[in-house]
């Protein structure tokens, strides 16, 4: 499976960006899905993940209630939309998808087989 994320770019503090993920060379119906996230200096840190269904997501706790993230399947993508952004939400955003990831992994990188190559989303205050 092949990542592309886009969508990151320059927003003022309050406002929402969307990203997007489409995935190639498979259909993405069986693999979990994660968004991810890297600023200079630190760790990944997990974001959002959706399950293999949609039926479920997950949020770390400092952006639930501001970002969501959804699944089509059909179109082989996945979105995180992001609203109400703060400078804290800074980094180049990255898209992960896995097969074979229980519950409580997916918020761990090492969980997810795929990777794209990340999206810089600048948040200024």
């Amino acid at each position: 499976v092949q990542l592309q994320a886009s969508g990151g770019g320059l927003v003022q503090a309050g406002g929402s960006l969307r990203l997007s993920c489409a995935a190639s060379g498979r259909t993405i119906s069986g693999y979990a899905l994660g968004w991810f996230r890297q600023s200079p200096g630190k760790e990944r840190e997990f974001v959002a993940a959706i399950a293999r269904s949609g039926g479920a997501t997950y949020y770390t706790d400092s952006v639930r209630g501001r970002f969501t993230i959804s699944r089509d399947n059909a179109k082989r993508t996945v979105y995180l939309q992001m609203d109400r952004l703060e400078p804290e939400d800074t980094a180049v955003y990255y898209c992960a998808a896995g097969a074979r990831i229980i519950t409580s992994s997916l918020g761990a990188p090492t969980a997810y087989d795929y990777w794209g190559q990340g999206t810089q989303v600048t948040v200024s205050s």
